[in-house]
């Protein structure tokens, strides 16, 4: 039997009942890296020496007895997370012998749980773009059409994944970085709730590996099946045993509902600041279908929403503000400069994007503060729903687009062009307030490609867009290998 494509949670099963082993199940997995990567160009990183033998300790303990969530399954993890023992770039040419000394927190937390690490995936420059290439490694091509992007900056372990390269991945998100690949490559992803999982060791080569507090940015995890998702996020989920994990336990509450039927849904397929394209829009409507089909409360428009054009100019802030901090100082004059030369009448993303590049203080705490108040708004949204449906992006996965200078990119949307960056307004929208966000498969474009859409939930209820994931899969099915 081949189990390449088997959800982590058959694997377990398989090795829990003597079905398989580690050792075959790593080596298949490198065997298929090996053959099959050198096109996709998703592991960057191989670590299989260290893979096998990981490998035939998790048999070894289980012939003692031993039962950990993922003891034996093989999966792999972003090129941004420290591996002892491993290169930790970011893309980035000055920082290609960057060698950490210990394993991120998460990485250590796979390894206690039993996974079995096959190296690392692929990643932007910097993790600052929507696909995944850099002088380092190189491009990451889509499995399902090479000549587009994976998306980023996960998108080398959402090419992983949707090859086959093992079971589970794991992420980290900011601007969509979990959500987009998933969402181009056909398989599922968590942007758990902002703080829910530690982040210490998901730093830069340049930074010191230090239990901070991120703002925007958590890591979570990237599966084939929604049920892996919740799998992964249990060993994933609670705080950093440096600080919080001092004091607090985690407990998430359960999912709201069981039953498709018992779930409020509003669903969105329009934006104020940018179009929909048509495939990602049918996407959206299959699922509302799907929901409807169950017996779910399906609603499009509400009052309680909170603005999506002030929510994504916020998120613009919060992240460009936060983005610039270090620029050295004459960029920064020069910025102030062009900033000041806009039209107090120009409200424009690339206008938005400017002027945060030359923050104040007082004004990203009064950015802040009006975030505070949208997350309040969410709180009165989620007493009367239990979820949003909305795109990702406006399109599927776009062909990879090399220019340097990412401000001269565009976004083809049905035959129009428009700002690059534009496309971030969507995974904004649960980004901003630190909201939970689970990417699923939901169609194929005209052209075969897959769309995704993003299931929003409450703060901290990440339970309950996950069991809403698990559900549509049942109604709709889910991950289908590229041909």
């Amino acid at each position: 039997m081949e189990w390449s494509f088997e959800s982590a949670e058959e694997l377990v099963a398989a090795l829990r009942a003597g079905a398989v082993t580690s050792v075959e199940l790593t080596d298949e997995a490198i065997a298929r890296i090996e053959r099959e990567d050198e096109v996709v160009n998703a592991i960057c990183v191989p670590d299989f020496d260290r893979a096998r033998a990981a490998a035939l300790q998790a048999d070894q303990a289980r012939a003692r007895g031993e039962d950990r969530p993922l003891l034996g399954v093989p999966v792999t993890v972003k090129e941004s997370y420290d591996i002892a023992g491993l290169p930790t770039t970011w893309g980035m040419p000055p920082h290609r012998d960057h060698m950490p000394a210990e394993d991120a927190v998460q990485v250590s937390r796979l390894k206690a749980a039993g996974a079995v690490v096959l190296g690392k995936t692929n990643v932007p420059l910097g993790l600052q773009d929507i696909q995944s290439f850099n002088e380092i490694y190189g491009t990451t091509t889509n499995p399902w059409d090479h000549t587009r992007t994976s998306g980023g900056s996960s998108g080398g372990s959402a090419a992983a994944l949707a090859s086959g390269f093992g079971a589970l991945s794991i992420g980290s998100d900011i601007g969509g970085s979990l959500r987009t690949p998933a969402h181009f490559c056909g398989v599922y992803a968590h942007k758990p709730t902002l703080g829910l999982a530690a982040t210490r060791g998901m730093v830069a080569p340049s930074e010191p590996v230090l239990p901070v507090d991120l703002d925007l940015a958590v890591v979570g995890p990237m599966a084939r099946t929604a049920r892996d998702l919740t799998l992964l996020l249990d060993v994933m989920a609670g705080p950093d045993p440096l600080t919080h994990g001092v004091a607090y336990d985690l407990a998430l509450p359960p999912a709201r509902h069981e039953r498709l039927r018992d779930f409020r849904v509003l669903v969105l397929d329009e934006h104020p600041l940018i179009p929909t394209g048509s495939a990602v829009r049918t996407g959206v409507n299959r699922v509302a279908a799907a929901l409807v089909d169950g017996g779910a409360r399906v609603e499009r428009h509400s009052p309680l929403l909170p603005d999506l054009t002030e929510a994504a100019t916020l998120y613009l802030q919060l992240l460009i503000s936060g983005s610039v901090a270090r620029f050295p100082l004459d960029s920064y004059e020069e910025l102030q400069a062009r900033a000041a030369g806009l039209s107090a009448d120009d409200q424009s993303l690339d206008s938005v994007r400017l002027r945060a590049m030359v923050f104040s203080h007082r004004d990203w705490l009064e950015a802040n503060n009006r975030r505070e108040v949208h997350r309040q708004g969410w709180r009165r949204f989620f007493a009367e729903f239990d979820a949003v449906v909305c795109p990702i992006t406006p399109t599927p996965a776009f062909p990879h687009d090399h220019d340097p200078n990412p401000l001269e990119r565009h976004i083809d949307i049905d035959g129009v062009e428009y700002p690059y960056f534009d496309q971030l307004v969507w995974a904004g929208l649960a980004t901003m307030p630190g909201l939970p966000a689970t990417a699923v498969p939901a169609d194929r474009s005209p052209e075969g490609l897959p769309v995704g859409v993003q299931l929003i939930g409450p703060m901290f209820e990440d339970r309950t867009p996950l069991r809403l994931a698990e559900l549509l899969e049942r109604e709709m099915g889910g991950f289908q290998a590229p041909k």
